[in-house]
């Protein structure tokens, strides 16, 4: 027999990498392999993001050019999960006709018997919430074999109604799975020989704050680190209202701990912030930051930008572009914003031309291209630790990230895939950095 492939796209951020790992697992208990390319694929899942407008389009997009591979493959199963699956429901089902099944933000768990009926010509859709803690009695397994690194999910949902995010109506409220079973799963990914792990949440500062879990975050980060096998930790996303001096003093403590924070601060001004409803101030957020340097002097910090929320002012704008020069981060994602369905931020009035958006975003990269590069060139001529994840892009090369979260490309053999490696950086580029082993 034909062995079945399923080919899983994922857009968005870490957590749907890490749910598509899940779908991945759940899937071969009904017969599929993962492939790369859709000429073999006998199914295509689209793991979504409806995080902003422009993703949610893309998705619309890509379904409808799949006409062309039907009629390549008239037996080609369809799905949709993720974000977009769980706002727009059975609709995606009647705009798309061809479209095979649906399944929400909680219902991997529902995936093997989803398609089973896709199988027998059923058209299915299931986004039902479970908003309690029996949601982690359902909480899919992925497999634990390869690789160099995993994510791991520790906590879904949120809890903090930012104005703008749409993410507590399509992923649900803030719940925390058992440390036991985080504790668990690491040891058996260092067992298969895992030496990194990224801890995925919402808001990772806030796991297990809710009634019924014995430890919260730092401590949570101590025993992991304290698991025999596994050299590296990192985590996201980091809410700013929530980094705690424990948490902080993690940096100063546990040298597995990756000297990278990724805090998304989404503006620079005060009335912005409020109206966002981020609950600190940029005071607030600036003091946090020379908290963790003071904790980690060679730390760097990541970050999130909106422009063009609605209301803000040319003054709002210029507040964002200080505050990016003082914290100095190493890469921002930086965004136009785009109202979401349920969010308060859609009801606002949005008066800013979108000439004037774009004019603000490209002033954004602009100052974030520069402080990369000089950042980048303060590097070159030191020596800095690298994993080593997997073959570079030219013959003869690997690549891995140092502990700060940049890539570092240079000559070295295939076998030191897995290692820690000594590399001197010889040279800066715009997205990462080249080196020669020590």
């Amino acid at each position: 027999m034909k062995q079945k492939k399923v080919l899983i796209q994922t857009y968005g951020c870490q957590m749907n990498v890490s749910d598509s790992e899940k779908i991945a697992a759940a899937l071969r208990s009904v017969g599929y392999e993962p492939t790369a390319t859709i000429d073999d694929a006998d199914m295509v899942i689209l793991n979504t993001c409806s995080v902003r407008a422009k993703a949610e389009e893309r998705i619309y997009g890509i379904l409808f050019t799949m006409k062309g591979e039907l009629k390549r493959n008239p037996r080609l199963l369809i799905g949709v999960g993720g974000c977009v699956a769980q706002q727009e429901g059975e609709t995606l089902l009647e705009k798309v006709p061809h479209l095979s099944f649906v399944f929400g933000t909680h219902n991997l768990h529902l995936l093997p018997q989803m398609v089973k009926a896709a199988e027998e010509g059923k058209r299915v859709a299931e986004t039902s919430f479970i908003d309690d803690d029996s949601r982690l009695d359902l909480f899919p397994s992925q497999d634990m074999a390869g690789g160099v690194s995993r994510f791991v999910t520790i906590m879904q949902g949120c809890d903090n109604f930012c104005s703008y995010c749409i993410v507590p109506y399509v992923r649900g409220r803030e719940i925390s799975r058992r440390p036991s079973e985080i504790l668990d799963e690491i040891r058996m990914a260092a067992d298969a020989g895992v030496r990194e792990v990224t801890l995925l949440g919402q808001n990772v500062n806030s796991y297990g704050l809710k009634a019924g879990h014995d430890i919260d975050f730092p401590a949570l980060l101590r025993q992991v680190a304290s698991i025999s096998g596994i050299d590296r930790i990192r985590f996201m996303t980091s809410h700013p209202k929530d980094i705690s001096p424990p948490l902080i003093a993690c940096f100063a403590d546990l040298e597995k701990l990756c000297s990278h924070i990724h805090l998304p601060v989404q503006a620079g001004s005060d009335r912005v912030l409020q109206m966002m409803n981020r609950g600190y101030s940029r005071s607030d957020y600036l003091r946090k930051v020379e908290m963790l340097r003071g904790a980690r002097p060679d730390i760097h910090f990541t970050s999130d930008i909106i422009v063009g929320f609605p209301g803000e002012s040319e003054e709002d704008f210029a507040e964002t572009l200080s505050l990016m020069e003082e914290v100095r981060y190493i890469d921002s994602y930086t965004f136009i914003f785009s109202p979401r369905p349920e969010t308060k931020a859609a009801t606002l009035n949005d008066s800013i031309d979108k000439k004037e958006k774009q004019q603000r975003l490209e002033q954004l990269l602009a100052v974030q291209k520069k402080i990369t590069g000089e950042l980048h060139r303060e590097l070159v001529g030191s020596e800095l630790e690298v994993l080593v994840e997997g073959a570079g892009r030219h013959d003869g090369q690997i690549f891995g990230r140092t502990s700060g979260n940049r890539i570092v490309n240079f000559t070295g053999p295939a076998e030191r895939i897995g290692s820690m490696q000594k590399v001197l950086i010889t040279k800066d580029e715009p997205n990462s950095l080249l080196g020669m082993m020590v």
